[in-house]
């Protein structure tokens, strides 16, 4: 793959945009700040003591459309002439778009990227005092117009699984065995499973495919040997990013953990001589709970 920010010795360099024509260029950027459900009323109510949260956020972002450049080594200096910021509350946050528009030789998509990140920024600032737990997910471009790359709209295609075990463990380090159905509690986890309590690591899943790894070797490895509460078939879901939402029917979960520590003397890995989870499993929390079963899907929204 080429690189335009690098020369052919490999050196840093800003691009050469003077050949390029002068077009109209338009960027809109997302993203997203979890934010406690008290809080997120605190905002909307104007309770937070450091004042209106979003109207700071929104002139903060605007701001930073102007001096991307001085922030981002090799951005070009450009005229930005016109910067929006807008905000919705959802459930568990606040969703952030932002637009800049600017007339000039190369496109403004880094503007509109930062703007979201400082406007994402000055909320964190104007309510850590109340929750330093926020956390700022899926900062993305959404779309951009203009010059020679034309348009691009950003395409989140649905993925989706089948759950194929629900499982629980009335102990810690022991396999898990496949009831069928389980019921996830809001912000706790699993009923009646060992690991259920408040934290990153309420529900584990895990892919079908890390079993049949070890099965081709000889090894009979069924759902919930790696302590998993639910074992998919589909995609696999370490390639998932944290703050990943996935959806059960009804059900919501936030992927909140990548993998694990291995613990080397647990009952899994001495019963099947490895255990995946550590390098392929996840964890995630309860963000709206309910039942889930086997056969439903799993869908990553």
């Amino acid at each position: 793959m080429e690189l335009s920010h690098l020369d052919e010795k490999g050196n840093a360099r800003m691009v050469d945009v003077s050949d390029k024509d002068i077009t109209k260029r338009i960027a809109i950027a997302g993203g997203f700040i979890y934010i406690r459900p008290d809080v997120l009323d605190a905002i909307q109510s104007g309770a937070i003591p450091k004042g209106d949260v979003l109207a700071v956020a929104r002139v903060a972002g605007i701001q930073a459309a102007k001096r991307t450049s001085e922030l981002v080594p090799l951005c070009h200096l450009l005229p930005v002439e016109q910067a929006s910021v807008d905000f919705k509350f959802e459930k568990n946050g606040i969703e952030i778009t932002a637009k800049v528009v600017t007339t000039g030789k190369t496109g403004i998509e880094m503007e509109a990227l930062t703007v979201v990140s400082v406007a994402a920024l000055t909320i964190y600032d104007m309510c850590k005092a109340a929750d330093k737990s926020m956390r700022i997910c899926g900062i993305r471009l959404l779309e951009k117009s203009g010059g020679r790359s034309g348009h691009y709209v950003r395409s989140e295609e649905k993925r989706t699984a089948k759950i194929l075990a629900a499982c629980v463990s009335e102990k810690k380090g022991t396999v898990k065995v496949n009831v069928g159905t389980i019921k996830l509690i809001e912000g706790y986890g699993v009923e009646g499973d060992a690991h259920a309590a408040p934290g990153k690591r309420q529900v584990s899943i895990i892919s079908i495919e890390s079993h049949k790894k070890l099965n081709a070797k000889g090894l009979d490895v069924k759902p919930g040997d790696f302590g998993e509460n639910l074992t998919i078939e589909g995609f696999m879901p370490h390639e998932l990013p944290v703050c990943t939402k996935l959806r059960i029917g009804d059900v919501e979960l936030e992927v909140t953990q990548i993998g694990k520590e291995c613990h080397a003397a647990c009952a899994i890995k001495k019963q099947v001589g490895d255990c995946p989870m550590p390098r392929e499993g996840i964890f995630a929390a309860v963000i709206k709970g309910g039942e889930v079963s086997v056969g439903q899907t799993v869908e990553v929204v």
